[in-house]
């Protein structure tokens, strides 16, 4: 039964407390076969006035938002074409690989390339996974997709996967996969 004491600052609200203790409680049963309910985490909390670094009593970090919130917003802000919301949670050297487009770094470009392939496209969630990885924050969408072509017929229940990864909480890399292609060919 794993036990984890963690000291943090007070100051932190009851929601990034949870998180945290989950992202723990996680942590741990990649490693142990452990169940949710065998894993005990334990939250100390410090007044700044009793925590010192480099010579200074430091204040309570700004917690990074949930990373699935993150992309669920910004895939929401594609497809109603608030571009400048979505710009705005990208973050330096953004990157992204669609089925046969490779390296876009620009909203503009993606709408330009999808213009030939269809009217429109949005997308059915299925779930949400987020894991660190290093220094990134990887996230999984998965889910379908629906739409029109360009000739306006409509198409749905075309299987999709996204990855993304966020470092300090900005989106740098988006990478997509799904049947689309498969599809319009069999159409």
């Amino acid at each position: 039964m794993p036990i984890i004491e963690t000291h943090v600052l007070k100051g932190y609200s009851d929601e990034v407390k949870t998180r945290l203790g989950r992202a723990l409680t996680d942590a741990v049963r990649m490693v142990l076969p452990a169940s949710p309910d065998a894993v005990t985490v334990m939250f100390h909390e410090m007044d700044s006035a009793d925590y010192m670094r480099g010579y200074e009593h430091k204040q309570p970090a700004t917690p990074l938002p949930d990373p699935c919130d993150t992309i669920r917003a910004y895939l929401g802000a594609m497809e109603a074409r608030e571009l400048d919301k979505a710009q705005a949670m990208l973050g330096d050297g953004f990157v992204m690989n669609f089925p046969g487009a490779q390296g876009m770094t620009t909203l503009q470009e993606l709408i330009e390339w999808s213009k030939p392939r269809y009217k429109f496209v949005k997308k059915t969630y299925e779930g949400f996974e987020a894991l660190q990885s290093g220094d990134a924050t990887v996230v999984y969408s998965v889910g379908t997709l629906y739409g029109e072509w360009p000739d306006g017929t409509p198409f749905e229940g075309i299987r999709y996967i996204d990855r993304f990864e966020l470092t300090g909480g900005k989106i740098t890399k988006q990478d997509v996969w799904n049947d689309i292609a498969e599809v319009r060919t069999q159409g």
